[in-house]
């Protein structure tokens, strides 16, 4: 009977310990703290026709200043193909990411991932670009910028032909190895606040004229509206009807880039 009893205190101890374990391991997950990333390809002008190259993705490192091969994941690049550097100048970009969340902290590296078609054009006439490296494991250029949490972050890759260009000797080879400069700019705030009584269902909204941005608040009350254009914004707290709660606006909030507006605790009655 003992023997039972010592056995059924043994497995509620060991479920016991899962329980705790998922919900850590949950807990972890959930509070996470992310920010969002853009990727901009621009290009200095250089003194050739044309130089085409062929983009098929965009890596990133993040919280990782190892130089092996591991730790890279993939940004999801838009807008892949074959583009003219030469035509990405004055101004003109393309994008090649979008608002992609990653984990908030240090960003080590980005990767330029090149496909095969890639050409040089010299007084109207084309050559291939030997890009062999970049084929096999990309482009790799050294960000090291830390990341704030809920901050959207544009990063600018301005692509130096002149100096990325090489031929080679005897071989008639023109190789690219690239000289790319990578800027960054904190291109939107984030509003943030709590909201009394916690138990009721409550929508934010932020507008400034243009955008309206919502979120609604979670179970302990907390909000958080990010991705926000620098600027003035009215801020609506909207509760479930069935409450009988009465909506608050909190008019004219300053966004700043690369900081967060906090508004307090919000009561409503």
């Amino acid at each position: 009977m003992n023997y039972f009893k010592h056995l059924n205190s043994f497995f509620l101890v060991i479920t016991a310990i899962i329980l705790i374990g998922c919900t850590n391991s949950s807990s972890i997950t959930s509070t996470q703290e992310t920010s969002k990333i853009s990727v901009k390809l621009m290009d200095d002008p250089g003194d050739y026709d044309n130089v085409f190259i062929e983009i098929i993705d965009v890596k990133v490192k993040v919280n990782d200043e190892s130089e092996d091969e591991n730790g890279w994941q993939s940004m999801e690049a838009i807008n892949t193909g074959v583009y003219d550097l030469l035509e990405l100048t004055g101004g003109i970009n393309v994008l090649l990411v979008d608002d992609y969340e990653i984990p908030s902290g240090m960003i080590n590296q980005i990767r330029l991932i090149l496909g095969e078609d890639n050409t040089i054009v010299i007084d109207g006439e084309t050559f291939p670009l030997r890009t062999p490296s970049a084929q096999q494991s990309g482009l790799k250029i050294h960000v090291n910028q830390e990341l704030e949490p809920n901050i959207s972050y544009t990063f600018l890759l301005d692509f130096n032909v002149d100096e990325s260009i090489v031929i080679a000797g005897n071989s008639g080879n023109i190789n690219l190895k690239p000289v790319i400069r990578a800027t960054v700019e904190a291109s939107s705030g984030a509003i943030r606040g709590s909201v009394t009584p916690i138990d009721v269902q409550t929508e934010i909204s932020a507008t400034n004229g243009v955008d309206t941005i919502s979120t609604f608040a979670d179970d302990e009350g907390n909000f958080i509206l990010v991705g926000l254009s620098p600027g003035e914004y009215n801020v609506t707290i909207t509760p479930d009807t069935a409450s009988g709660l009465t909506s608050q606006i909190t008019e004219n909030v300053d966004v700043n880039v690369g900081e967060t507006t906090d508004l307090g605790t919000i009561s409503l009655e």
